[in-house]
């Protein structure tokens, strides 16, 4: 039988969503009695909540000043590319080994539902479908750990586009493909994966000097 997830839990889901989809936009002032409020969840949970968020550094505890969402300056989304490109670059290797035929009838299915998406620039439904495609990928590896690393790499990610689309014209070419990346782990081609993951990141990061030169 499987336990209830506690409220602190719970309340943790909220509140990162909260900040990965922006409305609690980067820098503003996290206030644990107005977001218990807001919420509906107790003050522990709430507190507890905001522990696991700084832990996680999606938020930033500041002595004697308060608590904030951690801004997105250059060095930490940087940081965050390169975690993604070490993890994720043995994802790929990992998953090119192990992919079923069903796992990668999914992926191909993945990759075409943003290639939809990718085509009509729709910036939040290809965020979506770039996003199930990598965490589809940690999860094939059969790996727990790999998925909760992958996993919060990939909310931190969701945060910085959604950040950068706010102020950047939606172009299908900032939109990546997926399509060598899948084509080599079809191939069952660890090596070939793991360089297709590796490029694809570094398309990714490359977009980023554009949103912090304007």
């Amino acid at each position: 039988m499987q336990e209830e997830p506690r409220a602190s839990d719970l309340a943790y889901a909220l509140l990162r969503d909260m900040v990965v989809d922006l409305r609690l936009p980067p820098g503003a002032v996290v206030n644990e009695q107005q977001l218990t409020g807001e919420t509906g969840f107790g003050r522990m949970p709430v507190r507890e909540a905001v522990a696991r968020l700084a832990a996680d550094r999606f938020v930033t505890v500041v002595p004697r000043r308060g608590t904030y969402v951690t801004p997105l300056g250059l060095a930490d989304v940087l940081g965050m590319f390169e975690a993604r490109e070490a993890i994720e670059c043995g994802v790929a290797h990992l998953t090119a080994r192990r992919a079923t035929p069903t796992q990668l009838e999914r992926l191909r299915e993945l990759a075409d539902a943003a290639d939809r998406v990718r085509s009509a620039d729709e910036i939040e439904q290809h965020l979506h479908a770039d996003h199930a495609i990598h965490a589809h990928l940690a999860g094939v590896t059969g790996n727990a750990i790999l998925q909760e690393s992958v996993d919060l790499l990939l909310q931190h990610n969701l945060r910085f586009w959604r950040s950068y689309w706010t102020t950047h014209e939606p172009r299908a070419s900032d939109m990546l493909s997926h399509a060598d990346l899948v084509d080599a782990i079809a191939s069952h081609e660890p090596e070939a994966a793991e360089l297709a993951m590796r490029q694809h990141i570094g398309a990714s990061r490359g977009l980023l000097q554009d949103a912090f030169r304007h």
